[in-house]
């Protein structure tokens, strides 16, 4: 039997010797060449480097003019950069070097040459990248394609993104945003992640983190309110918002509420429709811990449900006359400071509801769930699932601590919509809350 060096050096007469420190890539297309066949991998690559350099070669040529001013790249030129990149790939380091040296040294004639007539360096840019998603293909050719696609799409869109930075975008949202993009990359990777009270339940990064969700639910219902106008902008923000924090939901809306306080009663709508993610999860939650505790509790969760859906059709039936659309909006994107009082708030409640738990301990089932609602119905739900898997009380005993921590946590809502958005939110949230409540207890009382 040979050894696996030997089998290694036995190739046909002519064939080319594989070096191990070529590319992997064109190890196997010297490999297929040596055995007669055309690799695949090869021809899917090629294919895709001409694609892509066709799409965007496409939609540079519709822009590239007429006449002595015509630009010098249009889609014959892209679709050779693309495929000089994948052959190029085939022949290894040096090949790409070499090509894409002249491929930088094109662009910047290019560029030359037209910078008079368009000062702008898209067309070249687009050259070098098309020349890389060429070289790419040959290695991850599904990558390739999809950056492809989403290059031609960023070109075609040059009148829709300058219109949105130039005239849709303030420059207060843009540091806004530019704002929220530190705080969630820059500040929250360097807080600690672990516990600095005696009770073990504040959390530095968790904190933060909850800040950060509280301005970014803010800045969705604000492009919310651009985009969709207030009926329907406000209520998929709070629907979307509610399954990141039902109750960081409910304070950003309350701040929008103050700023804008003809959209009060939108944002009242929102802040109730974001209790959705508060009963669904309520489900998620038992169901996954706890069957028979799932069994007990989809009445109520059902009714509350429906109560939520009730009163988010009727707000949003009562603001049918009121759009934002055209309508300049007042304040920022979101408040930094209300963010940090909202946080600084959460916190106080589960120091709180943490001594509360530690003083009463097991032996007050309800009350003890009750507290551990203040700060979130859903761990006092886990709790209660988690003894009724472990056989430590029933599914029956279980459900009146839930619905305790489901109005505790209610109560708490309340508080900051009072506290966020003034009396006037939170009356007008006030109905959908309580409404939502009291159709759990009642049913879970009769059930």
């Amino acid at each position: 039997m040979l050894s696996g060096m030997d089998a290694i050096n036995l190739r046909p007469p002519g064939a080319a010797r594989l070096d191990p420190d070529q590319p992997a890539i064109a190890s196997r297309a010297r490999l297929a060449e040596a055995d007669g066949m055309v690799d695949i991998d090869v021809v899917k690559g090629l294919a895709v480097a001409l694609g892509v350099g066709l799409l965007v070669g496409i939609e540079r040529e519709r822009r590239k003019g007429e006449g002595p001013s015509m630009a010098a790249a249009g889609v014959r030129t892209f679709a050779l950069i693309a495929l000089a990149g994948a052959v190029a790939a085939l022949l290894g380091g040096v090949g790409v070097a070499v090509a894409g040296a002249f491929t930088a040294l094109a662009a910047l004639a290019s560029y030359r040459l037209g910078r008079n007539r368009d000062p702008g360096l898209t067309t070249e840019v687009a050259m070098l990248v098309v020349f890389l998603l060429g070289v790419l293909a040959m290695r991850e050719t599904i990558l390739a394609a999809g950056l492809g696609v989403a290059v031609a799409l960023l070109l075609a869109s040059k009148s829709r993104v300058h219109r949105f930075a130039s005239t849709v975008l303030t420059e207060q949202e843009l540091h806004d945003a530019l704002l929220l993009a530190a705080a969630a990359t820059i500040v929250l990777p360097l807080l600690p992640d672990r516990a600095v009270d005696p009770w073990q339940v504040l959390n530095l990064r968790k904190l933060w983190l909850l800040a950060v969700i509280v301005m970014a639910i803010n800045a969705a219902g604000h492009v919310a309110l651009r985009a969709f106008g207030a009926r329907v902008g406000l209520l998929l923000a709070g629907l979307a918002g509610g399954f990141a924090s039902s109750t960081a939901t409910i304070a950003s809306m309350g701040t929008q509420a103050r700023e804008n306080p003809r959209l009060a009663m939108a944002c009242a709508g929102a802040g109730v429709v974001s209790n959705v993610s508060t009963v669904v999860q309520l489900a998620v939650i038992s169901g996954a811990l706890s069957p028979p505790l799932l069994r007990a509790l989809w009445p109520p969760i059902i009714a509350a449900g429906a109560v939520v859906v009730v009163f988010a059709l009727l707000a949003a039936w009562a603001t049918r006359k009121v759009d934002a659309h055209g309508a300049p909006l007042r304040g920022r994107a979101f408040e930094p400071k209300h963010a940090l009082l909202f946080v600084a708030i959460v916190a106080a409640v589960m120091l709180l509801s943490a001594a509360m738990l530690a003083w009463l301990g097991d032996a007050a089932l309800e009350w003890t769930l009750g507290a551990s609602g203040i700060a979130d119905v859903h761990a006092a739900a886990a709790s209660a699932a988690q003894l009724v898997a472990v056989g430590r009380i029933d599914a029956a005993t279980a459900v009146p601590g839930i619905a305790l921590a489901f109005a505790a946590n209610s109560v708490v809502k309340l508080v900051l919509a009072l506290l966020t958005g003034g009396r006037g939110y939170a009356l007008r949230l006030l109905p959908g809350i309580a409404a939502m409540v009291v159709a759990f207890a009642v049913v879970a009382w009769l059930v």
